[in-house]
Order: structure tokens, then C-alpha cells, then sequence
């Protein structure tokens, strides 16, 4: 009986964290095609794109959080019915969403680099 109210529970809390991962990436996606077709319609981009990248800087910081969010609910949702196939399948998307995020990070943390090299001190 405890044990069905936990594994509900968690299931919940996992739709809940999906959710807000969804959440997330939805408003990251919004912010970034609203700040395009500002730069598009209206703004300069600057030299060299910096816009751009500015854009992509903000929207990837974001989806990176949204993987992290992913993640975690995947984490909650095989824990309450961990069979083989569950964990092999939990295996399988947090490597997946581990190195998008890696890669992500390391372009997120090369535009850091550019931005402070062309920002004067």
C-alpha cells in the first residue's frame, strides 16, 4: 500500500519535472525566434554575427538546463519500476543527454571565452 502511494507519488513528481522541462525549453525556444526576428527585422547584428551568437548563447544555456531537467525525470521515473529493459533504456537516453550536454557546455564555454577576449577590460 506505501509502496503504490511512493511509486505514484514519484511518477507524479517526475511529470511534474518534465513538465518544467518542457517549460523551460518552450520559453527558451520563444525568447530565441523573438530576439532573431528582432535582429532580423530591425537591428544590425554587429560584426562578424555577434547577435547570433548571442542568441544561440542564451537559448543553449537554457536547453542545457531543460537536459538537466530531462534527465532527472527519466532518473524518478525508472526508480519506482526498474526492470532490465527500463534501466537499459535510462542507460541509453542519459548518454545521449549527457553528451549534448557536454558538447553544448563546451560551446556555451567557448562563446564565454570570445565574448571576454573581444569585451575591452
Amino acid at each position: 500500500m506505501i509502496q503504490d502511494i511512493f511509486k505514484a507519488g514519484t511518477l507524479y513528481l517526475a511529470m511534474g519535472v518534465e513538465g518544467a522541462a518542457a517549460l523551460i525549453i518552450g520559453l527558451a525556444a520563444f525568447q530565441a525566434v523573438i530576439r532573431a526576428l528582432s535582429a532580423i527585422l530591425g537591428r544590425t547584428d554587429g560584426p562578424g554575427g555577434e547577435g547570433r551568437d548571442l542568441i544561440r548563447f542564451a537559448l543553449g544555456r537554457w536547453l542545457a538546463l531543460g537536459l538537466e531537467f530531462e534527465l532527472a525525470a527519466d532518473i524518478l521515473r525508472t526508480a519506482v519500476a526498474p526492470t532490465w529493459n527500463e534501466i537499459g533504456q535510462l542507460a541509453a537516453i542519459a548518454v545521449l543527454r549527457t553528451s549534448l550536454n557536454f558538447f553544448l557546455q563546451k560551446e556555451i564555454d567557448s562563446f564565454s571565452r570570445r565574448a571576454e577576449v573581444v569585451r575591452p577590460a
